[in-house]
């Protein structure tokens, strides 16, 4: 008897830590879908800039770039096409979920994948701040240090 109420509390305990919450799902189900990027906007930084994404490309060359997120397996993708000689096309599997931490606003984060599903970069991802979300459209924010000072890109998806 002893053993079981042991064995029961410890699967509870297990399910509650590993849950996600209703929040983050929320957000998950608004995020699913297909997306395209329509612009990248900076915040602290003056005059024109050339800043390499999520270490892939040039952030004018995920202007237009289209955008998949399945909820159901954490998988999805982004799909750069060519711009003339200036973007190398590419479609890059992600791994992504709702980073959510006490008193802090949720955040979408992803891991690039390779052809074989693996993580990329060292096992490091990327972070964004969900500012808005809704049927229509998405934005992100994340925060970047351009030289020396803190910075901001703002993500701007419309939905497909």
């Amino acid at each position: 008897m002893k053993n079981t109420l042991l064995s029961t509390l410890f699967i509870i305990i297990s399910l509650v830590s590993c849950s996600v919450s209703k929040e983050a799902r929320s957000y998950k189900k608004a995020i699913d879908g297909n997306w395209q990027l329509q612009t990248v906007v900076t915040e602290g930084i003056q005059g024109k800039v050339s800043i390499q994404l999520f270490n892939e490309e040039a952030f004018n060359c995920f202007i237009g770039s289209s955008w998949h997120f399945n909820k159901n397996n954490s998988l999805g993708y982004y799909n750069i096409t060519a711009n003339g000689n200036e973007c190398t096309p590419v479609k890059r599997d992600i791994r992504w979920t709702i980073y959510e931490a006490d008193g802090e606003p949720k955040l979408l984060q992803f891991k690039r994948l390779d052809q074989k599903l693996n993580s990329m970069d060292d096992g490091s991802g990327f972070r964004f701040t969900i500012v808005e979300i809704n049927d229509q459209k998405m934005q992100l924010r994340s925060s970047i240090s351009f030289e020396n000072k803190p910075a901001y890109l703002v993500y701007n998806f419309v939905r497909n």
